[in-house]
């Protein structure tokens, strides 16, 4: 068996969200439990919302809370030429074609879908178009040739078998007609090119799963194991967003909260072991498997996040409590002078 691999991919479009930590939380727990290796990808392909400042917030975020990636960061912006020679031995071998549907054809089909209150899938319409019918002066873009009968059935490490029938997978674009490559094709070659193991993300990405696996059997490529993590909702159930009021690393750590107390959080947060509640990171990484996470969403608490922080300041030692006020400061420029710096030690070291 290949050793284990495992992968966070976040896009550098925003600050890093809460539940794309607890994801790479799962992962790199996951791969330093079974001796493996973790790695970060930077999806940077939408180059008009990626930015350098985002990259490097998310790499600082993910070493705040304790999480290193082996090696360096994969760029996936650097492999697209990749991408799309895989785009171009899906079509030579059949698994691919060329769509000259025009924008508006496919919104009035969507128009249509809506009026019927049905998922919108693309007709196929161009499927089996031959060459010599194919519109001259139109730049297609090229779809992949989805499964249309039987079933196809998904074992998820953590949500046990799901089936799908395969006829509901649209035709699905896997090259846009400016060139470059969706999601979907990008993600899939990276993971394959990266030899990971194991893609271990929230179940918002079930449907991408299940394109991705056509991918890989149309290339003849080994499928790594699946694991789709329930997302994180608010105390009120509704599913957290970016727009939510401490949704991302740096609203926690400006008031206060310990990466230490964040972490034991965060990997309570839809995972138990028994009926332990603190555990010290080598404790995480030891207790760790996918076997303790939950199918259902887990609801973000702010008390719990305050009550677990208050915990681990009552019992961290005194001069480690004191370095972290300091970073604290340092970090939100707040100087303290020689004398209240003094006097700050001691309130803090003498009990």
């Amino acid at each position: 068996m290949s050793k284990i691999a495992t992968r966070f991919a976040p896009s550098p479009t925003g600050a890093l969200h809460i539940g794309g930590v607890r994801t790479a939380l799962f992962n790199w727990l996951f791969s330093k439990n079974q001796k493996g290796t973790f790695h970060l990808r930077i999806e940077d392909t939408d180059k008009e919302r990626s930015k350098d400042e985002h990259k490097i917030q998310i790499i600082k975020s993910l070493k705040w809370i304790g999480i290193e990636h082996d090696g360096e960061e994969y760029i996936q912006s650097t492999k697209i030429n990749d991408h799309i020679k895989v785009v171009d031995e899906l079509l030579k071998n059949g698994n691919a074609y060329k769509c000259y549907c025009s924008t508006e054809e496919i919104e009035d089909q969507k128009k249509r879908a809506r009026q019927k209150k049905l998922p919108y899938i693309y007709n196929r319409k161009c499927r089996d178009l031959s060459q010599t019918d194919a519109p001259k002066d139109v730049k297609p873009v090229i779809r992949f040739k989805s499964k249309i009968g039987g079933t196809t059935i998904l074992k998820d490490l953590v949500q046990g078998n799901v089936e799908i029938e395969n006829n509901t997978i649209e035709d699905f674009i896997i090259l846009r007609n400016d060139e470059t490559p969706t999601y979907n094709l990008s993600a899939t070659v990276d993971d394959h090119q990266m030899n990971m193991t194991h893609i271990i993300r929230g179940d918002d990405h079930k449907i991408n799963t299940f394109k991705q696996m056509q991918i890989y059997i149309a290339m003849k490529w080994d499928l790594p194991q699946f694991a789709h993590i329930p997302l994180i909702h608010t105390i009120e159930g509704k599913k957290l967003s970016k727009r939510d009021n401490a949704s991302t690393l740096d609203d926690y750590s400006k008031i206060g909260i310990m990466p230490d107390a964040l972490r034991n959080y965060l990997l309570r947060l839809g995972w138990s072991y028994k009926d332990k509640e603190i555990f010290t990171l080598d404790e995480s990484i030891k207790y760790f498997d996918l076997k303790g996470i939950g199918k259902s969403p887990s609801k973000l608490d702010m008390s719990r996040i305050l009550s677990m922080n208050e915990h681990y300041i009552k019992t961290i030692d005194e001069n480690e409590l004191y370095n972290q006020l300091l970073q604290y400061c340092e970090l939100f420029k707040e100087k303290i002078d020689t004398d209240k710096e003094s006097k700050l030690k001691l309130l803090i070291i003498i009990p």
